[in-house]
């Protein structure tokens, strides 16, 4: 019985990989959209940032970035932006206000960022346009 789990989940391990990126991606873009397009709204006390501002660029690279990675079109270099991206704004927009993650609101960056290196060594998956192109050449 728990052979035929672990095949099973082996089995489908690559297409749960896809899905992590996908749901990760989709993630990723609402954070860009807030910053770019003011939607979802910024929570209360934070105002959309100026044009050309460090963190409108972040808000760029997060909407194209996720719309890449969610397609899973060149998807290991794109995560592996992101990943830097990430950790950037862990150093420069968390790290400063303390030591610990869970205190300084740095959380979600740190996991982000782990997970966009890890695509960007595993790959986007089977459900992805790298893979679809790649069959087709």
């Amino acid at each position: 019985m728990l052979a035929m789990i672990e095949n099973r989940a082996a089995a489908l391990a690559p297409v749960i990989l896809s899905v992590l990126r996908i749901m990760a991606a989709l993630l990723l873009i609402q954070h860009g959209m807030q910053k770019i397009i003011g939607w979802p709204e910024m929570p209360a006390g934070r105002a959309m940032p100026g044009v050309f501002t460090q963190i409108w660029f972040a808000g760029i690279i997060e909407l194209v970035g996720g719309a890449l990675l969610l397609l899973g079109y060149y998807a290991r270099a794109t995560a592996f932006v992101l990943s830097g991206t990430m950790a950037f704004a862990y150093f420069l927009g968390h790290a400063p206000r303390g030591f610990i993650p869970v205190l300084n609101g740095g959380n979600l960056a740190i996991l982000y960022c782990f997970v966009f290196l890890y695509f960007a060594f595993a790959g986007p998956g089977p459900l992805s346009l790298d893979r679809f192109l790649r069959k087709q050449a």
